[in-house]
């Protein structure tokens, strides 16, 4: 194993306080959930997700906001799905989310505080689901 540098080290060390910080739930009343059953990874929710850690990351909203990874959703014609519930707000699945549609989520609905009505998706009704 090569050795590393006292400046690698404080470096290795900050970016794995920010993956901390991101894992956190404490003091999170945002949640941003992204579908990563089989249906959502091949439809390209790996992506969606990524982008929406940047977008977070780029807003400095790491600290309100946690991103959680569920499976399927139940909603597969229309994945990747993300359900994002805020405080005063109606909780909302949003369908068809790709890296473009998930930055706008973040500037519209999570900064906004407005929906992004050509996106919202509503849950399958409880006897499609079987339970």
């Amino acid at each position: 194993m090569a050795k590393m540098s006292l400046e690698e080290l404080r470096a290795l060390r900050d970016s794995k306080k920010v993956d901390l910080k991101r894992r956190d739930v404490e003091g999170k009343a945002i949640q941003v959930i992204v579908g990563m059953g089989t249906c959502g990874i091949a439809a390209g929710a790996k992506l969606t997700l990524d982008t929406f850690l940047a977008a977070l990351d780029e807003n400095n909203l790491v600290d309100q906001v946690l991103v959680r990874q569920t499976g399927c959703m139940g909603l597969c014609h229309s994945e990747p799905t993300v359900e994002v519930i805020v405080p005063d707000m109606p909780a909302v699945i949003y369908g068809n989310v790709d890296g473009a549609v998930a930055k706008e989520i973040v500037k519209t609905h999570l900064i906004g505080k407005e929906l992004l009505n050509n996106h919202i998706l509503d849950r399958p009704a409880v006897d499609i689901l079987g339970a």
